[in-house]
């Protein structure tokens, strides 16, 4: 069974004095933020529009039925990032913006947990810069961001030519210790201290990026995180209602305001 956060930690007292720097929180996006693999629906609206085929749409499936279950894997991950690069080349960076606004007005947006969107709101009425980081292409994600209201999205990225795909990768998928890299990398240029920023996320595969902040919540974790997190004492965070209470009391409370005059102008 897993540990969630007990209320004696949410209650803790008073929240220290305002930041005088920017505080980061960092989620992740598939089975963090919504329910299932968002490069999945991606696939489904390519697939409506004629840009992949039936057979690329039952792979795709079979693997988002298999993440919801069990979690990420990492040798199927890399089936479907190369399957998707190589679909992808020939169409243009608008056309990938107009797919990634219908998946997320079609599909994404009913799948999102409400419980994790209101701890990222949370964050956001704390004055925290709220970043989605996802292996997810970033005009997907950046999508999701804007619709939310949160401060933008670290995602994969795609070389263009002139607006038009290559099919080739701009940099790392971001994944595993690729994401601590960028996340290290975006507090870094905003002078924020790593010790009061926050990282969210259900995968063992986000390790290096939990351990980067000073505050590190697993979501719905998948076996190998959650075995992880408990030898740690992390906060863990399920479904439950209590647990959702506990974690949003926790951030209410405990988590620094950002002093007025080091917020990011929206």
């Amino acid at each position: 069974m897993l540990v969630t956060m007990s209320d004696t930690a949410a209650d803790a007292g008073p929240a220290a004095a305002p930041s005088p720097t920017p505080i980061v929180a960092f989620f992740d996006v598939d089975n963090t933020l919504m329910r299932g693999a968002s490069v999945y629906h991606l696939g489904r609206a390519a697939w409506k529009r004629g840009y992949v085929t039936f057979g690329d749409i039952v792979r795709f499936g079979w693997k988002q039925m298999r993440f919801i279950a069990v979690g990420e894997n990492h040798r199927h991950q890399v089936a479907v990032r190369d399957r998707a690069l190589e679909l992808i080349a020939g169409h243009t960076e608008a056309e990938l913006e107009e797919l990634a606004i219908e998946t997320y007005e079609k599909r994404i947006e009913r799948l999102l947990l409400p419980e994790t969107v209101g701890l990222a709101q949370d964050h956001r009425d704390k004055g925290h810069e709220v970043w989605l980081i996802t292996a997810t292409p970033e005009a997907c994600a950046r999508v999701i961001a804007e619709r939310l209201g949160l401060t933008g999205a670290i995602g994969s990225r795609i070389v263009s030519v002139d607006g038009v795909f290559t099919g080739e990768l701009l940099g790392h998928v971001m994944h595993g210790p690729h994401k601590a890299t960028a996340a290290a990398q975006l507090v870094a240029e905003r002078g924020a201290e790593l010790a009061d920023c926050w990282a969210y996320s259900d995968s063992r595969n986000d390790i290096p990026l939990l351990e980067l902040v000073g505050n590190r919540v697993v979501v719905n974790p998948d076996a190998a995180l959650a075995r992880y997190a408990k030898a740690r004492s992390w906060s863990i965070l399920t479904a439950g209602a209590a647990s959702i209470r506990a974690a949003r009391r926790r951030v209410r409370r405990e988590a620094r305001a950002v002093a007025r005059s080091a917020r990011r102008q929206r």
